[in-house]
């Protein structure tokens, strides 16, 4: 019996250090590793009370509303120039875990979710982007890693405004001189 008890706590505690600040330090300054729970929230609704269906449907950005916290900025996950819309739409006004790392920029705090799951659910890395961006461009989802360079709206963007922002006539006077 006491043997059945030592091994109880010893998978108790193993899944709790599988589960806790398990995401991966990306070297930034003052980051923090953190696993929380959070109501995956449309923040322009929280801010302004303009309130689509489905959180917009993947089309604003989310974020993680906490009882402690407020509601917490979702920049980025483990997929280049991304969001986390695609990762979060389809938990929207649910509860969830997140497992990432929250940064600072200019006193402007913000979390990078790595994994997250339902409330007693799996796991699950924050890398649905690509297989969302292939299923709709087309290409295999690993093709996708430098989607950004591919990607029709981009180009359309850069046609139009130019790198730079500032429109093609100042690129090519920009570029023509280097």
């Amino acid at each position: 019996m006491k043997q059945m008890i030592k091994l109880a706590v010893v998978l108790g505690l193993l899944s709790f250090a599988h589960t806790s600040l398990a995401a991966k330090s990306w070297g930034i300054t003052n980051e923090e590793k953190s696993v929380f729970k959070g109501v995956v929230v449309d923040v322009t609704c929280e801010l302004t009370g303009d309130c689509p269906e489905n959180c917009g449907a993947g089309s604003r950005q989310l974020g993680l509303k906490t009882e402690d916290q407020g509601v917490i900025l979702v920049a980025k996950n483990l997929t280049l120039f991304t969001g986390a819309a695609e990762e979060l739409h389809g938990f929207c006004g649910q509860e969830i875990q997140v497992d990432g790392l929250f940064t600072t920029h200019k006193n402007v705090r913000f979390f990078q979710v790595q994994k997250m799951r339902a409330v007693g659910g799996k796991w699950q890395k924050a890398t649905r982007f690509h297989k969302a961006w292939a299923a709709t461009y087309g290409g295999k989802p690993r093709k996708a890693k430098r989607w950004y360079r591919k990607d029709p709206r981009i180009k359309a963007i850069i046609e139009r405004d130019g790198y730079l922002g500032l429109g093609p006539e100042k690129d090519a006077e920009y570029f023509g001189s280097q």
